[in-house]
Parts: structure tokens; sequence; C-alpha cells
């Protein structure tokens, strides 16, 4: 299509009108704002510091207010990064997990289909258990809460969310059980990218709601099983099997 990005896979995110399209628009017209800001709260720091201890002291405390500054805004920005890009955070978190969990003897089968449900974005196997991990990206002013046992979004109840990731999981571990002939728990768990999430982490609807590092942690503290290295494996195989790739069947060689 003439006009379009040969480099970036056409996304709603990137029309006109899309909250991504808006949000960044504000975002670059504040700029000349959040400059301005920054250079007062340095001058203003410089003359305090320097008039109280000396002149050398005021420039010091002056660039780490500015630096401060910068990586406050820096951090809301990039915390959105995913939403903006119109993604749900699949590619961040199969990075990280690539570099954290797989190095000390975990498996992660990605991107594999739940008959009767469709893709689940990560399966990751264990000595601590199996997790079926579900990403979502929410706009940056999104509040994911806790209230009750049952988690919100801008006030808000999930029971679709919560219903559809819960019946996956227990699909999912229903034909790993039976093609490995061993019974095998899959948890559900949601890695939040992106909005303002209160007391992360925290488990509701049976869920534990974290951003991608954090839930990372819980699920290294909150074992669901133990397993051995063999039993990682063979639970694997059977995930292999049972999950198909793109709707695509394995069959035993």
């Amino acid at each position: 299509m003439i006009g379009s990005s040969i480099y970036l896979r056409d996304r709603a995110a990137f029309t006109g009108g899309t909250p991504q399209a808006v949000y960044e628009e504000l975002w670059q017209r504040g700029r000349k704002g959040r400059l301005r800001t920054r250079a007062i709260l340095a001058a203003v720091t410089l003359i305090l510091c320097g008039t109280l201890i000396n002149a050398v002291f005021g420039v010091v405390m002056a660039v780490l207010v500015a630096g401060a500054d910068t990586y406050f805004h820096w951090r809301g920005y990039n915390a959105a990064s995913v939403w903006r890009r119109g993604l749900r955070g699949e590619d961040r978190m199969n990075r990280l997990l690539r570099h954290t969990l797989e190095r000390r003897g975990h498996r992660v089968l990605h991107a594999r289909i739940v008959p009767g449900h469709g893709p689940a974005d990560e399966l990751l196997i264990g000595p601590g258990g199996v997790w079926l991990i579900h990403n979502e990206a929410w706009h940056p002013d999104a509040e994911i809460s806790r209230h009750g046992g049952k988690v919100f979004i801008d006030g808000r109840t999930q029971s679709k969310l919560v219903a559809g990731l819960t019946a996956t999981a227990e699909t999912a571990g229903r034909l790993i059980s039976e093609r490995g002939g061993v019974p095998v728990k899959v948890v559900p768990v949601l890695a939040v990218h992106g909005g303002r999430q209160v007391k992360p982490p925290f488990v509701a609807d049976g869920i534990a709601f974290a951003p991608p590092w954090r839930l990372l942690r819980w699920i290294r503290r909150n074992p669901s099983a133990d397993l051995s290295a063999e039993d990682v494996e063979t639970v694997a195989r059977a995930a292999v099997h049972a999950l198909p790739i793109g709707g695509r069947t394995m069959t035993s060689s």
C-alpha cells in the first residue's frame, strides 16, 4: 500500500485517531513543556544548593535533578511501548524467558494451540510446575486492581478474560495429562504490560497478575508441583504433542 511503512506491519495502532496515535501526539506536544519544567527545576536547585553549600555542589545537584526528571518521564513512556505499538507483549516476554528461566532448566513452548480455545502465548514448564502465561497491554493510565478477590480494569470486572484463560489452562492440563500419562496441573498467570497495577503482584480470580519481571519472580516463589529434570522433559514432550502449532497435530515417531 502506497505510503505505508515497509518496516512496520500494518496495525490499527499506527492509524490516526486511535488511542495510541493520540497518546503519541500528546506526548510530542508536551515535549517543550517537559523541557521547560526540567530547566526550571534544575535552575532552582542550582541556586538553592549553590547558595547554601557551594557552586560545585549546586551544579552537581542540578544535573542530578534534571536526570531524575528525565528518567521519570522516560520510564512512563517506555512502560507504554508495547501498547503504543498495538502489541500485547508476547515478544517481550519471550525474550525475558529466554534469558532467565530457560537458562535454569525450564522449558518454554511458544504460541501453541489449545484445541477449542485458541493460541496460548507461552507454556512454561519447570521444576515448580506448569504455567500458562498470557500477555496483555493496557493504556498507561489504565488501573489494574483487586477488590474482593476479583480483578478490575478501570473499575470493570474481567469475567470474559478470566473465564477464557482459566478454561484454556484447564484444557491444556487435561490434554497434556492424557498424552503423558501423568496428572498435570496448568496454572494460568497474566503478564501485565503497561497500565498502573495497584500493589503487584496479586492473585485475583485464581490468576496471578504482575509485570513481566515480577511475574517470573512470583512463579519461582510459588511452585505448584515438584518436578524432577526428567519429569520436566516428559511433560514438555507431552505438551509438544498435545498442543499443536497453528492447528497442526503432532504424531509420535
